[in-house]
């Protein structure tokens, strides 16, 4: 048979027709395998990506408190539905699925405070007072002994009440507002050597 221009047009529009009303659910394999949406008897959220400050628009799927699906918000003016690889993956934050498509807890998120002592090879679990605490007492304990509290600047001797001995890295996975509240204790400490890691 020779395929000429008006039936190949035919054709094309046959195959797209079809592969529409395939993707809709009118397909008999779809049909025949009673495949359950993931989705299905869920609560549906609108929030905002937490890994940067882009501020992505992300619809999640919730069901008994957990996170069963996250896709790009479609409606959102930032990224029009899209997501990058991070925020495609957040509800495998604190669950994955199983073989039998259950979410279950990640075995790979840490929930406990590890610490290892200087010079040892192990690390172990302690609990969250403790390490909150000694976190305060060894950032109190080097901004008090390494405040500059003046420095000569063009000659002259300014105010300065600053550390280098200390450093303050952003995170990815805080909001916008939460960086902007850590930034503004950074700056209140003294401390001048702050980053980010996506350098928002």
């Amino acid at each position: 048979m020779e395929l000429t221009r008006r039936s190949f047009l035919k054709l094309a529009g046959v195959t797209a027709a079809a592969a529409s009303l395939t993707s809709v659910g009118y397909g008999k394999a779809q049909a025949a395998s009673g495949e359950r949406l993931r989705i299905r008897y869920t609560q549906e959220f609108h929030t905002i990506c937490t890994f940067c400050g882009v501020g992505c628009g992300i619809i999640c799927n919730v069901r008994d408190g957990v996170i069963v699906n996250a896709e790009g918000d479609p409606d959102h003016p930032i990224n029009e539905g899209t997501l990058c690889s991070k925020g495609s993956s957040i509800s495998n934050v604190s669950y994955v699925f199983d073989d039998k498509g259950k979410p279950v807890p990640n075995p790979k998120r840490l929930t406990n405070v590890l610490y290892r002592a200087p010079g040892s090879g192990r690390y172990e679990i302690k609990d969250w007072d403790w390490a909150l605490e000694t976190i305060a007492k060894r950032i109190k304990d080097t901004r008090d002994r390494t405040l500059e509290e003046t420095a000569v600047v063009d000659g002259r001797e300014v105010t300065v009440n600053r550390t280098n001995a200390m450093g303050w890295l952003g995170s990815a996975f805080c909001t916008g507002e939460e960086n902007y509240l850590f930034h503004k204790m950074a700056r209140a400490m003294g401390i001048i050597n702050i980053d980010h890691c996506a350098r928002l």
